[in-house]
């Protein structure tokens, strides 16, 4: 009951015209960083973070939280559309979202994307508000083999869903750990494969091998595929929310499990691109027609959607409650809130009880605006599908190298986007998934560091990572993705000689 009488109070913050001012603003900033290929929500909050330091605090964290809700809606519009993440974690969304517009349900796939997106959220910022203690107090207990053997389990997870060969699948993942290592060496601070390169100390950016991976390569794919854009343009209408409504109640297991994935991986933190990655697997394993996943499946965008806003909401309750950013959204927010005098952590809900739950209420209001925001404003993205690829294709080029350069302010990280824009495009031709290369990409850096640490803790043993329940659970599910493929085909094997011996009976 006290929970619930201090978000009515925080509503009465959230709900100010001046903060619903604000909340509009970030929104549509937000959706626009998450169009635009390479900004994403954390370098869209660093950049506008200076503008808020003459406001109250209350509101220029409402705001900058709303650009972060914004981003994660705005990332499935370009993905959707034209095939190119608009955020890290939509790359998940293109594998059934992309299929659906070429077969003319754009509409419906937004209609999904953003409707998920705000299901996941609003489960997750009901877990902010009433399970804070509990979940604070679980996060604790994460040391580096718990951190690792989440991790092996995406790894896992991800070689045995794929619908992939899994011999393509594990090659893509190892060439995005060769990528992960180069730089400098965070135990030992030795330098890996930088070849003299001084611009290599601090390895290959993810965002920048996402943008040249999917955006470069599909343009490149595009134009030796007859220069035209194999999209459809988008006009959602009142009957095409309502019917897509309708459909996705159908879903509303998939809704509970991708919302679970997600908060789990955003407490602990695994993070949002992952969880993405893992809800798509769990729901492709668990359908009754796993082939059809990546041809235009309804499911494959519902599962990443809602996994991906979940862990993103999510992120922020280990934030405030103890301090620890969950991603790196969450870690630009812990600096602006330190910035402002502010220090998060348990004392944070009693000392700034008007901030904390004000910025929870924050949470519902701007989800449920942010949703009509992006239903309503999808005609005007939508519409650029009409404009002919001779034009569109150099802009979408320029705009990815606009967003690269923006990374790190680099004109490398634009010839790395470019090489990588060519990898895309190889892998593209001689069929090799993408996915696992930018998951291994991504994560691998932390799982070696995790790794690493574990090691040094246990003196060698990988005992460590069966030492307690909790790590041993999740290791142990690891191992069982992994060979789940070997389950299946040993059960195909056994069931070919039944089947065989009765056919004739038959």
């Amino acid at each position: 009951m006290e929970e619930i009488q201090s978000l009515i109070q925080g509503f009465g913050v959230a709900l100010g015209w001046q903060n619903l001012g604000f909340m509009l603003i970030g929104l549509t900033l937000g959706v626009l960083i998450g169009v635009l290929p390479g900004l994403g929500g954390a370098n869209g909050v660093a950049i506008l973070l200076p503008l808020t330091f003459g406001m109250n605090p209350t509101s220029a964290i409402i705001m900058l939280s709303c650009i972060y809700w914004g981003a994660l809606f705005g990332g499935a519009i370009t993905s959707i559309l034209f095939n190119i993440p608009g955020e890290p974690w939509s790359v998940a969304t293109t594998f059934d979202g992309y299929p659906m517009a070429q077969q003319g349900r754009a509409a419906q796939a937004l209609t999904a994307a953003f409707t998920s997106s705000f299901v996941g959220a609003i489960f997750a910022v009901a877990m902010i508000t009433f399970l804070a203690p509990l979940v604070a107090q679980f996060a604790l207990k994460f040391g580096p083999p718990e951190f690792f053997a989440v991790q092996l389990l995406t790894f896992c997870s991800f070689i045995g869903m794929s619908k992939e060969p899994a011999a393509k699948t594990l090659a893509a993942m190892m060439l995005g750990f060769a990528l992960a290592a180069v730089g400098m060496d965070s135990v030992t601070g030795q330098l890996r494969m930088t070849f003299g390169f001084p611009e290599l100390l601090k390895g290959f950016d993810f965002l920048i091998a996402v943008i040249g991976l999917f955006g470069i390569g599909e343009i490149l794919q595009t134009m030796e595929e007859g220069l035209s854009f194999k999209g459809r343009s988008a006009r959602i209408t009142f009957g095409t929310v309502l019917q897509t409504w309708k459909e996705l109640l159908n879903h509303w297991k998939l809704f509970l499990r991708s919302t679970l994935v997600g908060c789990w991986m955003g407490v602990t933190p695994g993070g949002a691109t992952p969880a993405s990655f893992m809800s798509y697997g769990m729901a492709r394993r668990m359908s009754k027609d796993p082939d059809s996943f990546g041809k235009g499946r309804i499911e494959g965008v519902v599962a990443p959607e809602t996994a991906a806003h979940a862990a993103g909401t999510a992120a922020l309750l280990p934030m405030l409650t103890l301090g620890i950013p969950g991603s790196p959204t969450a870690a630009v927010l812990l600096g602006g809130l330190l910035i402002w005098g502010l220090q998060p952590g348990p004392m944070l809900f009693v000392e700034q009880k008007e901030f904390v739950w004000g910025l929870i209420a924050s949470m519902y209001v701007g989800n449920v605006v942010g949703l009509i925001v992006v239903l309503t404003t999808v005609p005007w993205w939508a519409a650029i599908l009409r404009i002919p690829f001779s034009i569109m294709g150099p802009v979408i080029i320029m705009v990815c190298a606009v967003g690269a350069y923006t990374v790190h302010s680099s004109f490398l990280d634009v010839t790395m986007m470019l090489v990588f824009g060519v990898v895309g495009y190889l892998f593209k031709k001689l069929k090799y998934p993408l996915a696992p290369l930018v998951l291994a990409l991504v994560l691998g850096d932390m799982a070696e560091s995790s790794f690493r640490q574990s090691m040094l803790l246990s003196q060698g043993s990988l005992t460590i990572f069966w030492s307690n329940p909790l790590v041993g659970s999740i290791a142990g599910l690891a191992v069982l993705m992994l060979v789940w493929p070997a389950f299946g085909a040993l059960r195909r094997a056994l069931r070919a000689p039944a089947a065989a011996s009765t056919g004739p009976a038959a």
